[in-house]
């Protein structure tokens, strides 16, 4: 009865954990693959839940300055909050946070751009049943999103990433919602790590070359040699295949490679990845216009897409005009804005409202918030003109991708001119004056982007009324936890 009652379990566990975060992405271009040299990280990830933008100023803190990490009773796999320290200093960073991901305590990141060059993005990535049953309850560490955050806060290369989450992962543990992985990228190179579940501390992380085109759909990493600790493009926990081996998941004398998506995973595959890696290898040398349209590919940006991203990531440039585009909800019908590391405000249209916001249908609003909530919200606005859009693709679809592209190619096509006049700003000692260029240039385009979506949407909203009329629900299922979802694929 116990075996049956745990493999009831385990199920359970497995319906929870994977089919909701399966549709997260990230995509890694080397510099060698990118027309001016850039590295390029974008991506997605994919939460019930609203979204907004944030740009978090560098901050310092008490030497016994702590930080709060892990889950509590109420997640997925249950776990404990505790306290480890925090560093003296932490970095300025651009992300998208966000409110419920498996009961885990908000806000939520999936990671963003530091001040530092470094990019994160953060993909489900999944682990064996037998790890998810072998999971603490309660159990303790950093979450998923906690070492996100840490790694925006504290990390000056890809490799310190990983170096930092595999440090705190050996120390304080992890809570785990089933297993995941990490993208890092700075201006030289990237990093895959993954995550799993099981309270064993396992993790694996693998450097990302130069010439390489990487798609994490979910996460995988492949082939791990046995002596990785005596490989500079590995990195892991020390138990990695010892653990593995005691299990008896792994022979170390036969002649099978050691796979790590599938001594420890499901090795799950999900199209398009393979599709889209060797598309963009082919379109190579891959421009920005390029790496943004592989973002919006609606094989992949759907409903559940909270938002897009694309870093830029150069060495050549001050490190105030570093640069995330960003896609307020999913790009699919969205457009992309520049944000800068350099930018000192977000118009609150692009901040947090209580639309599938956490725990907001429960309360009234406050009067300090009335003006924040009174404003227009861009997720809201470009939900629905997904919603009429995706209703008929065929039909509406073309338009807007050509409108979105065109407005975004007007801006790529400033970003020069922008560069070169706040570095003139910069160099005659005027940081005030240049910061208050970048702000003024994103808070316009922001406010841009919100008149073309306005337009867009009226336009498709009266034809949808005049061409097709307003179509009534036929069953009281308003939403799913499923993959069921509304995109623009059919």
């Amino acid at each position: 009865m116990r075996n049956y009652a745990s493999a009831i379990l385990v199920a359970a566990c497995l319906l929870l954990v994977s089919l909701p975060a399966a549709g997260s992405y990230g995509i890694y271009v080397g510099r060698q693959l990118t027309a001016d040299g850039s590295v390029y990280l974008g991506g997605s990830g994919d939460e019930v839940s609203s979204h907004w933008l944030e740009i978090i100023p560098a901050r310092q803190h008490a030497a016994d300055a702590t930080i709060t990490v892990g889950v509590d009773a109420t997640a997925v796999l249950a776990g404990e909050l505790t306290e480890i320290p925090q560093v003296p200093r932490t970095a300025r960073y651009i992300t998208m946070n966000y409110s419920e991901y498996e009961g885990f305590p908000p806000p939520l990141t999936n990671g963003g751009l530091n001040e530092h060059g470094v990019a994160a993005r953060d993909i489900w990535s999944d682990s064996r049943p037998e790890l998810i049953a072998l999971t603490p309850n309660p159990q303790r560490g950093p979450n998923y999103s906690d070492l996100s955050r840490i790694v925006m806060e504290r990390a000056t290369s890809a490799e310190e990433a990983v170096m930092i989450v595999g440090d705190l992962i050996n120390r304080y543990g992890y809570s785990s919602y089933g297993g995941n992985s990490h993208l890092f990228a700075d201006a030289k190179e990237g990093w895959v790590l993954i995550e799993y579940a099981g309270g064993k501390g396992l993790w694996i992380a693998r450097r990302l070359g130069q010439d390489e085109v990487f798609m994490s759909y979910p996460g995988y990493i492949g082939e791990i040699p046995i002596d990785y600790q005596q490989h500079p493009d590995y990195h892991g926990s020390d138990n990695f295949v010892d653990f593995a081996v005691e299990q008896g998941w792994f022979d170390p004398d036969s002649e099978r490679p050691f796979i790590a998506d599938e001594v420890y995973g499901t090795s799950l595959i999900r199209y398009p990845r393979a599709e889209m890696e060797a598309e963009l290898r082919a379109a190579a040398p891959i421009t920005l216009r390029k790496m943004l349209n592989a973002v919006r590919d609606r094989r992949i940006a759907k409903d559940s897409t909270g938002y897009g991203q694309v870093a830029v990531l150069r060495n050549d440039v001050r490190r105030e005009l570093r640069t995330l585009w960003v896609a307020p909800t999913g790009s699919v019908t969205a457009p992309f804005i520049p944000w800068r590391i350099g930018v000192t405000s977000v118009p609150p249209e692009y901040g947090k409202h209580r639309y599938l916001t956490k725990g907001e249908s429960r309360r009234f609003l406050t009067e300090d918030w009335q003006i924040q909530e009174a404003s227009l919200f861009v997720g809201r606005l470009f939900k629905r003109l997904m919603y009429f859009t995706c209703d008929r693709p065929s039909k509406f679809l073309p338009e807007v991708t050509e409108a979105l592209t065109a407005f975004e190619d007007r801006m790529i096509g400033e970003q020069a001119d922008l560069e070169t006049t706040t570095m003139i700003l910069y160099e005659a000692g005027q940081e005030r004056l240049a910061a208050q260029a970048l702000t003024r240039y994103a808070h316009t385009a922001a406010e841009e982007a919100l008149e073309l979506g306005a337009a867009l949407l009226a336009s498709i909203e009266a034809r949808t009324r005049v061409l097709y009329g307003l179509r009534s629900p036929q069953t009281d299922e308003m939403s799913r936890l499923d993959y069921q979802m509304v995109s623009c694929r059919q």
